[in-house]
């Protein structure tokens, strides 16, 4: 399988709503794949599609896996998570997971720290938010190790955040609503990769957005892929 979007120096804007799913090896599990280095065992970047009454074999996450449910409700033995579910399973966890109702999710596979091995399980719909930087933004935090921050943000309408700079770099789901910048307008559905020290001046305008939001991961030490040099 190619590498995709494997250049990290790059930015990257994807619209995952005008992609189509491609089918995995399991036809019951189809993904959108954002950026990925290795074949199947792979440091990547997806959204995945469950199909109602689907089920994936039992499996070990080598190198950690991170999700957050978009929609429908998504299983494993552990437990269901609905919409709105944030999930962490750290390196060398394992488990079997289905979906009753299907389900979509966004998915990072293999971009834990070595030391990282606290699971995390929050529902993002009753989860605190506490105010940002500015007026108008309020943040979620998720996860935070060694240098590298998960968390929502929540930008009301007309609200502007001062430029910055981003030396670990930065990654955006826009959840919902339109998240602007300098560069460019992001409807829902749209996924940014910008590099190490890219710098922006974000705003909103009318319809506000919600946005998933990773920093500093690009320059952080992750696990090597097994086959990695």
């Amino acid at each position: 399988m190619p590498s995709i979007n494997a250049d990290f120096s790059l930015k990257v804007v994807q619209h995952t709503t005008k992609m189509p799913f491609i089918v995995s090896p399991n036809p019951q599990v189809k993904r959108i794949m954002l950026d990925r280095v290795g074949d199947e065992i792979a440091r990547a970047t997806s959204i995945v599609r469950y199909e109602p009454g689907s089920t994936f074999e039992r499996h070990t996450h080598g190198g950690g896996e991170e999700i957050l449910v978009l929609e429908g409700t998504f299983s494993d033995e552990h437990g269901h998570y609905p919409a709105g579910t944030y999930l962490r399973n750290p390196p060398q966890t394992d488990h079997a997971p289905f979906s009753e109702t299907g389900c979509t999710l966004f998915v990072k596979l293999w971009q834990f720290g070595a030391g990282d091995e606290q699971p995390v399980r929050h529902n993002t719909l009753t989860h605190p938010w506490y105010p940002g930087m500015v007026s108008g933004l309020s943040v979620m935090p998720l996860h935070e190790f060694d240098g590298v921050s998960t968390a929502l943000v929540r930008w009301e309408p007309h609200t502007i955040f001062n430029p910055h700079m981003h030396p670990g770099g930065e990654e955006i789901l826009v959840l919902d609503g339109v998240f602007h910048d300098d560069h460019g307008s992001y409807p829902a559905g749209s996924w940014l990769r910008s590099p190490r020290y890219s710098q922006h001046a974000p705003y909103t305008e009318a319809e506000g957005a919600t946005i998933y939001v990773k920093t500093g991961h690009l320059g952080a030490r992750l696990l090597p892929l097994p086959d990695a040099s």
